[in-house]
């Protein structure tokens, strides 16, 4: 399995704009590619503009099929200007 973490840092008051948009693209996800196995949405009071992922898909094919999606690359575009910065880290599950 693959696994990818991301980690969101919203701008000042966009989160109530990007949030909505986020959930859907992982709804999306999962209901659409095959190869998408989790797809977790999470946030912390005490950071309020962070968002984390927490993804789990079938190998790395299936999270570059992903990234070519037609509902991710509309998700893409339509958040791109209320993100401040986003990090993106992969690995390969070992054990479960």
């Amino acid at each position: 399995m693959f696994v990818v973490i991301v980690t969101f840092q919203i701008r000042d008051g966009r989160m109530p704009d990007f949030l909505p948009a986020m959930i859907e693209n992982a709804r999306t996800s999962l209901a659409e590619e095959e190869g998408c196995h989790r797809f977790d949405v999470c946030t912390d009071s005490e950071r309020g503009n962070e968002v984390f992922l927490y993804e789990l898909y079938t190998d790395r094919a299936a999270f570059d099929g992903h990234l070519q999606s037609a509902h991710f690359k509309a998700f893409d575009n339509a958040v791109s200007s209320l993100v401040g910065h986003k990090d993106i880290r992969t690995y390969d599950m070992v054990a479960s």
